[in-house]
């Protein structure tokens, strides 16, 4: 049994079920923040382009709305959650270190305060998986 099965098997036997609420919580999160960077990619293309990756600046906003959504919905659902996870940790990395550092480590910066629980709660979930209330449970007890 290597690390990564044993961090696995340890994530799923230690998995209180309040967390699947928290969970869920942080999958709607990250649904409505791609909505939101759908409804004004300018905003988005703003904050990447400012940081002089021209060539990827369009791709890259394409991606963070794409995964957020998509892995929003499934992080919520609890399905491939770790998965899902794994695809957020570039972009909220980016978010935190790159993006909203540059704009101060102050209590009123609220998109940095807000990217780093984010990405807290995305490592949290990439260790401890989607939990007993989630599509991952329920298709391991439905398999025919």
């Amino acid at each position: 049994m290597n690390v990564i099965h044993r961090i696995e098997h340890w994530g799923d036997t230690h998995h209180p079920a309040w967390l699947d609420m928290v969970r869920i919580g942080l999958g709607v999160l990250l649904f409505v923040k791609g909505i939101s960077f759908i409804s004004d990619t300018t905003h988005l293309s703003q904050l990447v382009g400012g940081l002089h990756f021209d060539l990827y600046s369009v791709m890259a906003v394409h991606y963070v709305a794409f995964a957020h959504i998509f892995g929003g919905f499934l992080i919520a659902m609890g399905c491939l959650t770790r998965l899902a996870c794994l695809f957020q940790l570039p972009i909220l990395l980016f978010a935190v270190f790159f993006v909203n550092l540059r704009m101060g480590f102050s209590y009123l910066n609220s998109e940095l305060w807000l990217s780093v629980l984010t990405l807290l709660l995305v490592i949290v979930f990439t260790v401890a998986g989607s939990g007993k209330f989630s599509m991952d449970e329920w298709m391991k007890t439905h398999d025919r």
